[in-house]
């Protein structure tokens, strides 16, 4: 790196116009099984097309992610793959100081001869310039691919076929100045494996269904405790309405998975959870009390309840849902995942 006295930095708007200019006139030349960053395509056909690979019987996954992509794409690679689908001299001109536009470090500002501003419009882009490379190449061997941005899963019939692909797809990545991250990166069957927080599983009759990655599921568990767990004086509306954004959210992405049963015990795990945050804004067993009969609850549940306030997890889940049943969060507008 060398010291600039200014950033050399392409505004949003700039990187935007030649977006619009540049996306219709490269776009189109991308590999049909690239999907991310893309007009008209988002994560749900990459996860089918990835399902239909499995279910003609290729087992075995060769899954593939990019050491620090963003960071290490090569500008005079990249720069070269750009002239060969565009014309507009000017517009690459431009492209090329957006690359190497300056970083602070040490209050001094750095230019670099590597990596990809993160977070701009033309990143996305430039992103699958590159890898399309990768992709034109594994047409061109027949190999059964899907790719979402830099994930990069190959489908085939055998471990030692995996192992083949691999070391096809060190040599190709190497082309490009690109490393694997051998860490998370592996040769192993689908059902063990993650890709855009789907995986799946084998149904009765050998029909390969859909569903929600194991890690998936617990980070969103984990992110609808830290929902229920944070305080600050907000009321339970308040709490509502962040959950309701959240799981409106998640229930929208993962509406392809195809384990019911799943999102039941989720619906079952969250309003237990809403319940016993209930109970710890109540605090005093007179409070509880009161506020138990006002929903209805019979006397004996309430007066047990209030009697063991301290107890909110197992009050939450043996006597409270008959005054705080399902209906009750529905009213809120805390969304179901089930149905």
């Amino acid at each position: 790196m060398r010291t600039l006295g200014i950033p050399s930095v392409l505004d949003r708007g700039i990187q935007q116009s030649l977006l619009q200019v540049l996306q219709p006139m490269i776009d189109p030349t991308f590999s049909a099984h690239s999907h991310g960053f893309r007009t008209g395509r988002n994560a749900h056909p990459t996860v089918g097309e990835a399902q239909r690979y499995i279910q003609e019987g290729k087992r075995v996954v060769v899954d593939v992610d990019l050491e620090k992509f963003f960071d290490r794409v090569n500008h005079d690679v990249l720069m070269g793959r750009l002239v060969q689908r565009s014309a507009d001299t000017r517009g690459l001109g431009r492209i090329r100081r957006y690359l190497e536009a300056g970083i602070m470090a040490n209050g001094v500002v750095m230019e670099r001869d590597e990596g990809t501003p993160q977070g701009g419009p033309l990143s996305p882009l430039l992103a699958n310039v590159l890898l399309d490379e990768v992709d034109q190449e594994l047409e061109q061997r027949g190999l059964s691919f899907v790719r979402y941005a830099d994930d990069l899963n190959v489908y085939v019939r055998s471990k030692r076929a995996g192992e083949d692909a691999m070391q096809t797809l060190r040599r190709l990545y190497a082309r490009w100045r690109l490393r694997i991250n051998e860490a998370k990166s592996a040769v192993a069957r689908p059902w063990d494996r993650k890709f855009l927080g789907y995986s799946f599983w084998v149904a009765k009759g050998r029909v390969v269904k859909r569903r929600i990655a194991p890690t998936a599921l617990e980070a969103m568990k984990q992110r609808v405790r830290q929902i229920t767990d944070r305080n600050g004086g907000r009321s339970m509306r308040a709490r509502f309405a962040e959950r309701r954004s959240y799981l409106a959210g998640g229930k929208e992405y993962f509406r392809l998975a195809e384990t019911p049963r799943v999102f039941s015990d989720l619906d079952a795990w969250i309003r237990h959870r809403l319940r016993r945050v209930q109970l710890k804004q109540w605090k005093r067993g007179t409070t509880i009390y009161r506020e138990l009969k006002r929903l209805g609850a019979p006397e004996d549940a309430a007066r047990q309840v209030a009697a063991n306030s301290r107890r909110w997890w197992r009050n939450s889940a043996k006597l409270l849902p008959t005054a705080l049943p399902t209906r009750h969060y529905d009213r809120m507008g805390v969304p179901r995942l089930a149905g």
